[in-house]
C-alpha cells in the first residue's frame, strides 16, 4: 500500500510503498476513505510523543470500510463503514471495565503507538470494543473528524465541563477542537466567547454559534475582556490550543467555582505551565483534563447529529490527496487554513 512515512523526527516525510497490514485476531483492517490532519500528528512528527517507533506512519482521525476481520471479532463484517476513537481500549484493565476506555492503561493509538491512517489501509485493534458504525448519510470526510477533534470536544463540553443552557463558556483556540466545542456548547444553549488570533477562524466561530469573538492580538487584556463579556467570568472555559498562555488565560477567565477543561495537548516546552493555584483554592475552581471519548458515548453525539442539533460537516475545510499530506503535516504548527484539512484521495503514485 501507499503511505506517508517519516524515518526520523522533524525531517520531511515521503510517500512510500509499504506492506499491507493484516488483522489481529481481535482486530480488523480498514480501507481508509478519509483521514484528518490534526496538530497531534504534527506533535508526533516533531518527536514530542515517546510512543513513536521509527519509521512511522502518522494519522489518527480516520473513517473507512472494513476489508478484513480477525477470527475473534463477532460484531463486524467486511463492508461495514466505521470510525474509531483515537484511543482504543484493551477491554481488560480497570478503566476499560469501568467504561473509561479513553484512559485505558494499555491503550493503543493509531498514528502513535502503531502505524496510522495516512495510508491506504490501517489495522485497528479490539474491534468489538472500539469501532463505531457510521450513519449511511454521513460522508467519510465528515466522519474522519469524529475520531478525535469532534468527539474530544463533545466529551470536554458535555461529560467533563457539564455545560448547560444559559452558562457562559469561553473557548481559547478556534482550530478543529475549538470550533467543535463552540458548536456543541452553543447547541446546549450556552453563550460562547471564542478567542483566537485569526479573524477568518473567528468569523467561522461566530457562524457556528459563538455569541462574541475576541482577537487576542487586538485585545489589550484578553482575560479581563472575557470576564466582562461573560458578566463576571465563564462558568466553563476550555483551552483548545494547548499552550502555557492559553491554559493560564482560560483559568483566569473563570468565575467563582468555574471549570477549566484542558483539551489542547501540552507538549514539548509547553507541557508544564505555571497555574494560578491561589485562585484555584480561593475560588474553588475545578481543573479538568479531557482525553478523547469512549466508543460507547458516540451514540449520544450521533443522536444530536441525526436530529440536526450538530452539523460536523461544517467543520470540514480543505480536502487534499495523500501526495499533499507530507507538506501539510509539516505546516500544521503554522495554524493555516480554516476548518479541518482531510485526506480524501489515496490514489497518488509512490
Amino acid at each position: 500500500m501507499k503511505a506517508v512515512v517519516f524515518e526520523s523526527f522533524q525531517t520531511p516525510p515521503s510517500i512510500q510503498t509499504v506492506p499491507d497490514p493484516s488483522p489481529e485476531p481481535h482486530g480488523v483492517v480498514v480501507r481508509v476513505e478519509a483521514s484528518g490532519l490534526c496538530r497531534s500528528d504534527w506533535h508526533a512528527w516533531m518527536g514530542h510523543d515517546s510512543d513513536i517507533v521509527l519509521p512511522h506512519v502518522p494519522g489518527h482521525e480516520l473513517a473507512g470500510t472494513i476489508v478484513a476481520v480477525g477470527k475473534e471479532v463477532t460484531r463486524w463484517q467486511p463492508g461495514a463503514r466505521v470510525t474509531v476513537p483515537f484511543v482504543s481500549g484493551c477491554g481488560a484493565c480497570h478503566e476499560c471495565r469501568s467504561g473509561h476506555q479513553q484512559v485505558c492503561h494499555h491503550q493503543v493509538q493509531p498514528g502513535f503507538t502503531q502505524w496510522g491512517s495516512y495510508a491506504e489501509y490501517t489495522s485497528l485493534q479490539h474491534a468489538d470494543l472500539n469501532l463505531v458504525a457510521l450513519p449511511e448519510s454521513m460522508d467519510f470526510a465528515t466522519a474522519a473528524g469524529l475520531g478525535c477533534r469532534f468527539a474530544t470536544a463533545f466529551r470536554a463540553v458535555v461529560d467533563q465541563g457539564r455545560v448547560s443552557g444559559g452558562q457562559w463558556v469561553s473557548v481559547y483556540g478556534c482550530g478543529g477542537v475549538g470550533l467543535s466545542a463552540i458548536m456543541i456548547a452553543s447547541a446546549l444553549g450556552a453563550q460562547v466567547v471564542a478567542v483566537d488570533i485569526d479573524d477568518a477562524k473567528l468569523r467561522l466561530a461566530q457562524a457556528l454559534g459563538a455569541t462574541v469573538t475576541l482577537n487576542a492580538k487586538q485585545c489589550a487584556d484578553v482575560v479581563e475582556a472575557v470576564r466582562e463579556l461573560s458578566q463576571g467570568g465563564a462558568h466553563v472555559s476550555l483551552d483548545a490550543l494547548g499552550s502555557q498562555l492559553t491554559c493560564q488565560n482560560s483559568i483566569l477567565s473563570l468565575r467563582t467555582r468555574g471549570k477549566h477543561v484542558q483539551v489542547g495537548l501540552m507538549a514539548g516546552d509547553q507541557q508544564s505551565p505555571q497555574l494560578p493555584m491561589h485562585r484555584v483554592i480561593a475560588e474553588e475552581l475545578e481543573i479538568l483534563g479531557s482525553h478523547g471519548m469512549q466508543a460507547h458515548r458516540y451514540g449520544a453525539m450521533l443522536d444530536m447529529v441525526r436530529h440536526g442539533r450538530l452539523d460536523p460537516a461544517r467543520l470540514v475545510g480543505q480536502r487534499i490527496g495523500l501526495a499533499e499530506a507530507p507538506a501539510a503535516l509539516m505546516a500544521m504548527d503554522s495554524f493555516q487554513g480554516v476548518g479541518a484539512t482531510v485526506i480524501t484521495d489515496f490514489s497518488c503514485a509512490p
